[in-house]
């Protein structure tokens, strides 16, 4: 899907959090980081869980994030807090593109201080191809469990990111 959901579509998460403990280093820069993907990804967001019936799981959805054994975890719930379903994706494909990502936004932040403003667009632009990147693997990976829009999928993939912060 590539289109944003209607707001009051069902297929949509109304909470997400993410385990604190996964959290190695939890700066201002990355608690912002988190609460703005966060805000964004419940103001507009396209998330449904494909079930084991034809129409999937009814919606909205809570989701929290964790990683767990070397793996990422999705524990999905009904708004109510009722248990839906949990799986986990394996992080190794995700790895070069978190790595590569972390290493751009270096050079943004240092660039920002000092380049020109040229320099700074064409940071920008590899930073947002890497997103990119991050964010159409995620599609991929989710595939056969949960379809999600790009939006959706951006602001996901930042959240992963947040659970990679090391120190």
């Amino acid at each position: 899907m590539t289109g944003p959901a209607p707001q009051n579509s069902k297929a949509r998460l109304v909470d997400v959090t993410l385990d604190d403990s996964s959290i190695i280093r939890w700066s201002q820069d990355v608690d912002h980081e988190r609460r703005v993907a966060i805000f964004d990804l419940l103001q507009h967001n396209f998330f449904s869980p494909k079930g084991p019936l034809p129409g999937g799981y009814g919606g909205p959805f809570r989701l929290h994030l964790s990683v767990t054994e070397g793996r990422l975890e999705f524990d999905i719930s009904e708004e109510n807090g009722n248990f839906i379903t949990s799986f986990r994706l394996p992080l190794t494909p995700f790895r070069r593109v978190i790595k590569d990502y972390f290493a751009i936004c270096d050079s943004y932040f240092q660039a920002i201080k000092t380049a020109s403003p040229s320099q700074i667009e064409a940071i920008d632009m590899g930073r947002r191809s890497l997103h990119n990147e991050g964010s159409d693997l995620l599609i991929e990976r989710l595939g056969k469990k949960v379809s999600v829009d790009n939006n959706t999928a951006r602001r996901l993939f930042t959240l992963i990111c947040v659970l990679h912060i090391r120190a």
